[in-house]
């Protein structure tokens, strides 16, 4: 054990000169910072060795986290390493660890063992680690892991992470189960960071919650080892979900040691845009989760196979920002999804067969660039292979709450002309007149201009062959238009028609004004009925 009135290390350790250097800087605080002026052999990932003159033994770095020196007086103890190599594996399984813990460039000759354990702060940036167990970990503050390559994995199963965690231009590959990163039940305080992140394996989050912003701008997901890339049902996020683009500053990395290292939403000005798009290869999967104030899907792009999905199931968000690529197979889901503003653009949809959408529920459509009715209706008959009428009601209902009464009929009239298909042959019939006469009801205009031409043509037909009386001398004056009109009005009677005696050919003239009458008052019925109903 660790002396307490010297603050030296235990006789039978045996530091090494690196060591007992280290165990000065923790006392002090400062950093033991062991680069070379060799930029490239800097690099923990790069194929250089670190011998023993940069390295320390995993043990030491322990006894010093767990149960270090006391530290000088006026300074706060602390583990910074910067270029360091820790040979051994480093087990703080369970342990608590109070020192600030900040390691920058550093190579980890073993896997990382920190399940349980309990840290205030712990910075890992830029470093290569084998693998990282870390279920169940605790952090008070903040757990970072920016720019670093871990070749097996890193599992954070149910962790609990006090405020922030950044997981910025990470370099992660799978395990042996293909999992990158595990991460079901996890709980961030606030804002989990992951742009411009490398995942090659399934990024699993089933069931965590983030407490504020989940990022994973300009990321690229790729999972050729399975089905989904990205597997995150029931994940609970309190604002937005960026699956979106990420701007590239300036310089490679930004100064200092505060993430987002580089990484920033807008181009740099200097140089123009310089963009990098959030990319999936491989299914993603959302379904229940609860997002506070938006997904974003701003220039995203997903490269699926035919079985593959996107799936939103049953999401709920205020706002879904559907505005990224197009992709060529696989399908986009969004059954039972709930969503205030849908935020999308017309090229941005896939085509017939690519889009599941049945209880899609939205209440305002905001679309980006042209996306006329004609190109809207194409959407709902891409998500419908098979006549359903829900999504042209649900489209209708959006535009008539946005005041466009006009495009909400015609919506509501192309659903009776699919729904028409599917009827047998009489049904489709009948369909087709009701649609030539008064557009099933949606353009009742249509009867009026029915009624005129009617009108008129009986009109001049029996003004050149007026009905002789029923009886001489008896009845109203001979009126060819009033009595016209009395036959094509089956409801209402002008005293006309009973006065009358057609003959010949005047017959067939009065049943085929009589017939076209009550299918034009039958079909008007019927159009009255379904607006009522839609009322």
């Amino acid at each position: 054990m660790t002396d307490p009135h010297d603050g030296g290390p235990p006789a039978d350790l045996e530091l090494t000169a690196v060591e007992r250097d280290m165990w000065e800087a923790f006392r002090n605080g400062t950093t033991h910072d062991l680069r070379t002026s060799s930029p490239e052999q800097n690099d923990p990932s790069a194929p250089y060795t670190w011998g023993a003159d940069r390295s320390v033994r995993a043990r030491v770095v322990a006894l010093l986290l767990l149960n270090g020196p006391s530290a000088r007086p006026g300074r706060v103890a602390a583990l910074k390493l910067n270029g360091v190599q820790i040979t051994g594996t480093l087990d703080l399984s369970g342990g608590t660890v109070v020192p600030y813990v900040e390691l920058h460039n550093c190579r980890f000759e073993q896997q990382l063992l920190l399940p349980e354990s309990t840290f205030t702060t712990l910075r890992l940036v830029g470093c290569a680690i084998p693998r990282v167990e870390a279920a169940r970990i605790r952090t008070d503050g903040d757990l970072h892991l920016p720019r670093c390559v871990v070749q097996h994995g890193i599992r954070l199963t149910d962790a609990h992470i006090g405020t922030d965690l950044l997981l910025n231009q990470l370099v992660v590959r799978r395990d042996r189960r293909g999992v990158s990163i595990a991460a079901d039940g996890m709980t961030v305080g606030q804002d989990l960071q992951a742009e411009m992140m490398r995942s090659h394996g399934e990024l699993s989050m089933r069931g965590a919650t983030i407490g504020a912003s989940l990022s994973l701008r300009g990321s690229t997901l790729n999972n050729p080892y399975g089905r989904r890339a990205l597997n995150a049902p029931q994940l609970t996020v309190e604002r937005t979900l960026y699956l979106t683009s990420a701007g590239l500053g300036g310089s490679r990395f930004a100064g200092g040691a505060t993430p987002p290292y580089g990484i920033s939403t807008t181009p740099a000005p200097d140089r123009g845009p310089r963009l990098r798009r959030f990319e999936c290869l491989g299914g993603a999967r959302l379904d229940d989760g609860r997002f506070g104030d938006a997904v974003d899907l701003s220039q995203a792009r997903f490269v699926m196979e035919a079985d593959q999905e996107l799936s939103l199931r049953r999401v709920q968000t205020p706002e879904l920002r559907f505005l990224g690529e197009r992709q060529e197979r696989g399908r986009v889901v969004l059954s039972g999804a709930r969503v205030v503003n849908l935020v999308d653009r017309y090229d941005s949809w896939p085509g017939p067969g690519g889009l599941v959408m049945a209880g899609f529920t939205y209440e305002n459509l905001i679309p980006l660039g042209s996306f006329p009715l004609a190109r809207r209706l194409d959407w709902v008959a891409a998500a419908t292979p098979e006549y359903a009428p829900e999504p042209y009601e649900r489209l209708a209902g959006a535009l008539r709450s946005s005041g466009e009464d006009a495009d909400a009929r015609a919506v509501l009239l192309a659903k009776q002309r699919r729904r028409r298909e599917t009827l047998p042959p009489a049904g489709k019939a009948w369909g087709y007149l009701q649609d030539w006469t008064v557009a099933y009801g949606y353009r009742p205009g249509r009867a009026a201009v029915w009624m005129a031409v009617l009108w008129a043509l009986g009109g001049f037909y029996f003004s050149y062959r007026p009905v002789p009386p029923l009886k001489e001398g008896e009845g109203p004056a001979w009126n060819p238009e009033l009595y016209t009109l009395d036959l094509l009005l089956p409801v209402i009677d002008l005293g006309q028609g009973a006065a009358w005696r057609p003959t010949g050919g005047q017959q067939w003239a009065v049943a085929v004004l009589t017939l076209l009458g009550w299918i034009l008052a039958t079909t008007v019925a019927a159009g009255a009925s379904r607006l009522l109903r839609r009322q």
